[in-house]
C-alpha cells in the first residue's frame, strides 16, 4: 500500500549544493549568503529592504517591537491561524482582539473589524491564511480612517496576489516564513520586509542580540535577541527562491487536481474557494467536511490506517486553554472559525504527488465519509 505524508520538502542537488558550499567555506553565519538572500528575497516580493530571521514567529515578535506595541495596546488579528500569529502580540505585552472569519476564504472578516476597534487597538495584523491573500482593500481603509498600523502575516502565502499586488507588500512590515512545509524552505526560517530602512536596521539589530552594525564587538544598543538566520539555511533558501516560480506552478498543478475529483462531492465536501481577485500559491489543501454526522478526527484515524496522512487545520487559537485564561474566551465567541476547527482536514499536499494519487486519496475519503454519514 502506498502511503502519503501530509507534506515533504522538494529538496534536489542544487540545494545540496548550495549548502555545501557554505559548510566548505567555513563562514556559517553572518555572511554573504544571508545577504544576498535579503536582497533577492526583497526584489522578489517588491519591497526595499529584508531581515533574514530564524523563524517566521521570530520575524512577527521583531514586527511588533518595531511597530513600538506594547502594555496595553490591543491588536486585531484572526483566531483561525497558526498559533504564533497571536502569541507575538502577547509576547510584547499587548492584547490579541480577534474577529471572526469568512467562511469561503478563511481569512479575517473585514465586515466584523471596524466593530472590535477602541481607543487601545494600534494595529492589525492580517494573516492571508493557507496560501491566499486577506481582502485587503477594506482592511486598509479601516486603518487609515482610525490610523492603525498594518502587519502583514504573509507566512503561508509567499507570491499569493490580491488584485494583481502581491502580499507582503501592504504593511508597515510583513513577515514570511520557511519551515519544511512552505512553499520554499530553509529549513527553518523567515524574512521581514519592509520599505523602512529605519525599521530594517531596528530588525536586524534585535535579531543580533541589539548590536548594531558599526558597534564593538559584544556591545549592544537594545535589548535584543538570538534570532539569526545561519549561511546553511540562507544558501538553501537562495537555492529555492531560483525555484520558486515552479514549485508554485506545481503546486496549483496539484491543487487543481483535487479541484477536479472533488467536483461533484460538493455535497458532502467543501474544497477551497478563490476569492474574485486573488491568486492563490497553496501552502496546504484544507478541505471542510459538511455533514453533521461525521466526526472528523474519525475520518483522520480511519485515512491513517491507509497510509494517508491527514491533520485539522486549524484549531481555533482562543480555544487554547492559556487564551480562555489570559483574555477570557470561550466556546461560541467566533462560530465560523470554530466550526471550520471542528471539520477543517488539510489533505496530503506536496511535490511528487500525481494525478493518480490525489484519485486514490480522494476516493477514500470519500467511500470513508459515506460510511461515516449512515
Amino acid at each position: 500500500m502506498k502511503k502519503y505524508p501530509l507534506a515533504k520538502p522538494y529538496i534536489t542537488k542544487s540545494e545540496e549544493a548550495g549548502v555545501l558550499q557554505v559548510l566548505r567555506s567555513r563562514v556559517l553565519s553572518l555572511g554573504s549568503m544571508t545577504q544576498k538572500f535579503e536582497e533577492l528575497f526583497a526584489k522578489k516580493i517588491g519591497r526595499k529592504y529584508a531581515c533574514a530571521v530564524s523563524s517566521g514567529t521570530a520575524g512577527l515578535h521583531l514586527a511588533m517591537i518595531a511597530a513600538s506595541i506594547g502594555p496595553e495596546d490591543e491588536v486585531i488579528t484572526t483566531p483561525f491561524s497558526f498559533v504564533a500569529s497571536a502569541n507575538c502580540i502577547l509576547y510584547v505585552g499587548a492584547k490579541p482582539v480577534f474577529v471572526d472569519i469568512d467562511p469561503f476564504t478563511y481569512n479575517i472578516d473585514p465586515k466584523k473589524i471596524e466593530a472590535k476597534i477602541t481607543k487601545k487597538t494600534k494595529a492589525i495584523l492580517v494573516v492571508h491564511i493557507f496560501g491566499q491573500s486577506a481582502d485587503m482593500n477594506p482592511i486598509l481603509g479601516l486603518a487609515k480612517k482610525y490610523k492603525l498600523k498594518v502587519i502583514e502575516d504573509a507566512c503561508e502565502s509567499i507570491e499569493a496576489t490580491y488584485k494583481k499586488r502581491k502580499v507582503g507588500t501592504f504593511g508597515e512590515t510583513s513577515v514570511f516564513a520557511f519551515y519544511p512545509n512552505k512553499q520554499m524552505t530553509t529549513g527553518e526560517g523567515g524574512m521581514i520586509v519592509t520599505d523602512s530602512k529605519k525599521i530594517c536596521e531596528l530588525c536586524r539589530s534585535l535579531r543580533n542580540q541589539g548590536r548594531a552594525p558599526n558597534m564593538r564587538w559584544l556591545d549592544h544598543q537594545y535589548l535584543g535577541y538570538n534570532y539569526r538566520l545561519d549561511e546553511m539555511s540562507s544558501a538553501l533558501g537562495l537555492v529555492q527562491l531560483k525555484k520558486l516560480n515552479f514549485l508554485i506552478t506545481q503546486r496549483q498543478k496539484i491543487a487543481a487536481w483535487y479541484d477536479s475529483h472533488l467536483t461533484v462531492y460538493g455535497d458532502i465536501v467543501q474544497k477551497p474557494e478563490i476569492a474574485n481577485g486573488n491568486t492563490h500559491t497553496w501552502f496546504v489543501y484544507v478541505v471542510k467536511i459538511l455533514s453533521k454526522k461525521i466526526k472528523r478526527d474519525a475520518i483522520i484515524k480511519a485515512l491513517a490506517k491507509d497510509g494517508i496522512v491527514t491533520k485539522p487545520y486549524l484549531p481555533s487559537i482562543h480555544l487554547f486553554d492559556f487564551y480562555k485564561k489570559q483574555i477570557h474566551c470561550r466556546a461560541g465567541d467566533y462560530p465560523i472559525a470554530e466550526n471550520m476547527s471542528k471539520n477543517s482536514l488539510a489533505l496530503p499536499f506536496y511535490l511528487g504527488l500525481k494525478e493518480s494519487d490525489i484519485s486514490c486519496i480522494i476516493n477514500r475519503l470519500i467511500i470513508l465519509l459515506k460510511k461515516y454519514e449512515k
